[in-house]
């Protein structure tokens, strides 16, 4: 591993596993550091390393820390300083090609900031893959979201551990699962097209209007459709396996109408998310995902706040009918109950804005943004309804805030698909409605 940069050709695949902020303005703390360094050539493991890490506070170390990886105070009480393995992680990073997922915006930006704290130089890299980019682009969304856990799942790999070897090792063999399932696409396009879900993006454009036919967007649906059946995800065997979705007697496939809700049968659960946990709502024992139509746009596009990526975080607000914020107000309370009783001192934030007075409730619906290698898109599915009740998907080839700001004109009447995803971020917390689909009714 001392040999010069000019002749390292390995890849160092690496991961980190760190604390979770407990409160504004405060960093992470690497608690390990792992790493494989594999050949180019044939992808063999040619040596590994992993540590564990004493952070500078001690009690950076929180309980929803230990959740996510299971790394104790005691476990690292008498680990080595970052200062202390400093010199042997820069001799494994420095001057060869990094490989991870999602290192580009996580696990790069803390080394960085882990040497400059010690005061001493950061290796540099002869070049970066980003799994989490690189799997987007090519392999799109068949195996859900992009997260290792999921990708993970769909090939059967095991559940993700959050220990920063395994996951490293894990990561190689989805990269090289991902890759086998590309070359057999590849050698017989026409047919295995026929049957997969190639692309977050695959639906064909209408050069004349930039909008997919109905007929074209179905045809995507059947493709779906076809591939699922063909090859189910995998339930992992941890305690946190989820049910696959039911389809609720509305007829939208996962999402269930408000008067569909039993309010009884609302749980929240933590569940494993990648670097974390998170906790999910549950409906009869399946992740809760909401339809509802007739919904009136009170506001249109707010772009004003930005991610952690500098993305825009782009939301409407709608008027709620009463039956639905009984649901939201009813998930609002058990999801506040555990975050409560985990032990987090966050500041809630209700779900369901009544500052405009009770009869004139509303709720933010957020329309989230996927990066397309140096392109920003729409992670949410737009279609527009036209008097006659056909509707259209409105393909975007990047991200536009007028274009998007006219089509959610005030007043306008939407139907939503969406999920409700809890947080608990810098000492805020809450339920964020986030739009799968949208469907604007032409007036």
């Amino acid at each position: 591993m001392g040999s010069s940069s000019e002749e390292r050709t390995e890849i160092a695949f690496f991961d980190l596993e760190t604390t979770i902020p407990s409160r504004a303005g405060q960093g992470y703390a690497i608690l390990e550091f792992g790493a494989i360094l594999v050949c180019p050539r044939n992808l063999v493991e040619l040596s590994s390393y992993s540590t564990l890490i004493k952070p500078a506070e001690r009690y950076a170390v929180t309980v929803a820390s230990v959740r996510c990886n299971g790394i104790t105070r005691d476990a690292v009480s008498i680990a080595p300083t970052f200062l202390e393995v400093a010199d042997k992680i820069f001799d494994l990073l420095h001057g060869r090609i990094w490989a991870g997922h999602n290192i580009v915006k996580f696990d790069c930006v803390r080394i960085r900031e882990a040497f400059a704290e010690i005061s001493r130089p950061a290796p540099e890299p002869k070049g970066t893959i980003d799994t989490l980019t690189l799997l987007t682009q090519t392999f799109g969304r068949r195996a859900g979201n992009m997260k290792m856990a999921s990708l993970a799942t769909y090939f059967g790999l095991g559940q993700q551990s959050h220990r920063s070897l395994d996951d490293v090792r894990m990561n190689l063999e989805v990269l090289k699962d991902c890759a086998a399932v590309l070359f057999l696409e590849s050698s017989l396009p026409d047919i295995f097209t026929n049957s997969s879900w190639l692309s977050p993006n695959g639906t064909a454009r209408n050069r004349s209007n930039g909008k997919a036919s109905l007929e074209e967007t179905n045809q995507n649906n059947r493709q779906v459709d076809v591939n699922m059946q063909e090859r189910p995800m995998a339930e992992s065997s941890g305690m946190f396996s989820i049910p696959i979705a039911s389809e609720g007697s509305s007829g939208h496939a996962g999402f269930l109408a408000p008067d569909e809700v039993s309010i009884p049968y609302l749980r929240a659960s933590y569940v494993p998310f990648y670097r974390s946990q998170r906790i999910q709502l549950f409906h009869r024992d399946v992740p809760l995902q909401l339809y509802s139509s007739g919904l009136k746009v009170r506001y249109g596009v707010n772009s004003k706040f930005l991610d952690q990526a500098g993305r825009p975080r782009l939301s409407i607000v709608v008027d709620m009918p009463p039956i639905l914020c009984h649901v939201l107000d009813a998930s609002d309370l058990v999801s506040q109950k555990l975050i409560m009783d985990s032990g987090s001192s966050s500041d809630w934030r209700p779900l369901v804005n009544r500052r405009n007075g009770s009869n004139s409730p509303t709720v933010r619906l957020n329309i989230p943004l996927l990066a397309n290698g140096d392109i920003d898109i729409y992670e949410t599915e737009i279609y527009q309804k036209e008097a006659s009740g056909n509707a259209q998907r409105l393909v975007f080839t990047r991200f536009d805030l007028g274009e998007l700001d006219s089509l959610f004109l005030p007043g306008t009447l939407v139907e939503a698909y969406f999920s409700l995803d809890v947080y608990d971020y810098q000492q805020y917390a809450g339920v964020r409605l986030v739009a799968k689909k949208l469907i604007i009714n032409s007036r």
